[in-house]
């Protein structure tokens, strides 16, 4: 399937630049430029390192990025936890306190609660005779005054 067409040929669609004439030596040819990163120390022995690693069968394990960032998340809740856990520890003497006194207050409501519960289910004529008794001491403090 040849082309007829000279136009659509890639040969004629670029231009020949003019350095490729040897004929004329007072051209300047143009050079490949210097790399930076690639001609640094640092860069060097990391690619050597590189290089190594993979002939012993050490290369760097290619995680895709959503297992990167999932470790990453549960690394920063283990840290949150552990800090929220050391503030916990470190309470001051005055928050101490406070939840001593919380906690007698809790249970001393528990208890007051528990006895309602036993005078509301006590029997009929054990109400009665505290009631007696009752009016009983108020027939007797009211002649005294």
């Amino acid at each position: 399937t040849e082309l007829k067409d000279p136009y659509l040929i890639p040969k004629n669609i670029m231009a020949e630049p003019d350095y490729i004439d040897e004929d004329n030596p007072e051209l300047i040819r143009p050079q490949k430029l210097i790399n930076p990163v690639k001609s640094s120390r640092n860069h060097q022995d990391l690619h050597r390192e590189l290089l190594m690693n993979q002939k012993r069968g050490l290369a760097p394990q290619n995680k895709p990025e959503l297992q990167k960032v999932m470790e990453k998340r549960k690394r920063d809740q283990v840290i949150k936890q552990q800090k929220e856990e050391e503030a916990q520890k470190k309470k001051s003497d005055l928050e101490i306190e406070l939840m001593k006194r919380q906690q007698k207050l809790e249970q001393l409501e528990l208890e007051k609660q528990k006895l309602q519960e036993e005078q509301e289910n006590a029997p009929e004529f054990v109400k009665v005779k505290g009631n007696l008794r009752r009016t009983a001491q108020e027939s007797a403090e009211a002649p005294d005054s």
